[in-house]
């Protein structure tokens, strides 16, 4: 019961910013919707995934695009602030336009290693390759769509309508607790 309540009160704080993020959203690319990239790094068999520092859980490097760059940029830039590498964008797997909590519009590519040495940061404590047959239970279920979809190998990006309801919450801070209590 102790580490349950330890984990609970460490994570208040960062729902605290997410809901803060949530209600005060930085817009790219209009209508009060934010545009992000999202990164499925492969190597073989094996799929690069980055823990959060705020909100625990397991997602796909990548993050806003800022104004006036473009996909292919920003995607460089948030994968080399994340994890040190440095990528070549092979596909894009598709575009998923996210309404409800933490509405924005993400497109996903499948992209491969070319240089840089894997490492963490402050954003994302830790970063590491799974083997795409033994991903781990605390994928964020808004990730995992977009990396079903990369690893299927599919002959055309996709577009996609997704709603981040109460279900998807539930999910996100059940997994953020685990995280938690796992790192205690």
């Amino acid at each position: 019961m102790a580490g349950r309540l330890r984990a609970l009160m460490t994570a208040l704080p960062a729902w605290g910013h997410v809901v803060w993020e949530t209600l005060a959203p930085r817009s790219v690319g209009g209508a009060g919707r934010a545009r992000v990239v999202q990164a499925v790094v492969r190597s073989d068999h094996r799929v690069l995934l980055c823990e959060r520092r705020d909100l625990r859980g397991w997602e796909l490097p990548g993050g806003a695009v800022r104004a006036g760059e473009s996909d292919e940029a920003a995607l460089h830039r948030e994968v080399a602030e994340e994890t040190g590498l440095e990528i070549s964008l092979e596909r894009r797997v598709g575009d998923y336009v996210r309404t409800g909590f933490r509405s924005h519009s993400a497109h996903v590519y499948v992209c491969r290693v070319r240089g840089g040495r894997l490492r963490p940061c402050r954003e994302m404590p830790r970063v590491a390759w799974f083997d795409v047959e033994a991903l781990p239970d605390g994928i964020f279920p808004w990730f995992r769509g977009p990396l079903d979809d990369a690893l299927r190998e599919l002959p055309a990006p996709l577009a996609r309508r997704e709603h981040l309801g109460l279900a998807a919450i539930a999910a996100g801070i059940r997994i953020d607790l685990t995280m938690r209590r796992r790192e205690e």
